[in-house]
C-alpha cells in the first residue's frame, strides 16, 4: 500500500468515524467518507485490548493485506478498527469479516470479483 494511500492523521481518521457511515460485525467496524481524490486512502486501528504488540500487528498486516487483495470501489477513505476478537480469528475469517462489510458499504467490486 503506497504512503498516498494512507489514513495517518488523527483527525482524518476522526473525521471519517465522525461524519460517515459505519458497519461493523464481531470482529471488525468499517466507516467510510467519500473523497474527492479518485483513489482509497485507508486507516488501520487495532487498540491494546486486541493484545500486546506483537498480535496487534499481525491483525494489521492481515487487515492491510487482505485490502491489497479486494478490488474495491475507488473515492473513499476508509477506516478499519479491529474488535478484541479480531486476534483469535483465523486469516481466512477475518478475511471474510471484512468482505463482507465492504460489500455491505457497497465498496466491493463485485466484477473484479466475479473475474477472480
Amino acid at each position: 500500500m503506497f504512503k498516498g494511500q494512507r489514513l495517518r492523521r488523527s483527525g482524518d481518521i476522526t473525521a471519517v468515524l465522525r461524519e460517515g457511515r459505519r458497519w461493523s460485525n464481531g470482529l471488525l467496524v468499517l466507516g467510510i467518507r467519500p473523497n474527492d481524490l479518485g483513489v482509497n486512502r485507508y486507516g488501520f486501528s487495532v487498540g491494546k485490548r486486541v493484545g500486546k504488540a506483537v498480535r496487534r500487528n499481525l491483525v494489521k498486516r492481515r487487515m492491510r493485506n487482505t485490502v491489497r487483495e479486494l478490488s474495491t470501489k475507488q473515492g473513499w477513505d476508509i477506516v478499519i478498527i479491529a474488535r478484541q476478537n479480531a486476534s483469535k480469528a483465523p486469516y481466512r475469517v477475518l478475511r471474510l469479516a471484512l468482505q463482507d462489510l465492504l460489500r455491505s458499504a457497497g465498496l466491493l467490486d463485485t466484477k473484479a470479483l466475479a473475474a477472480g
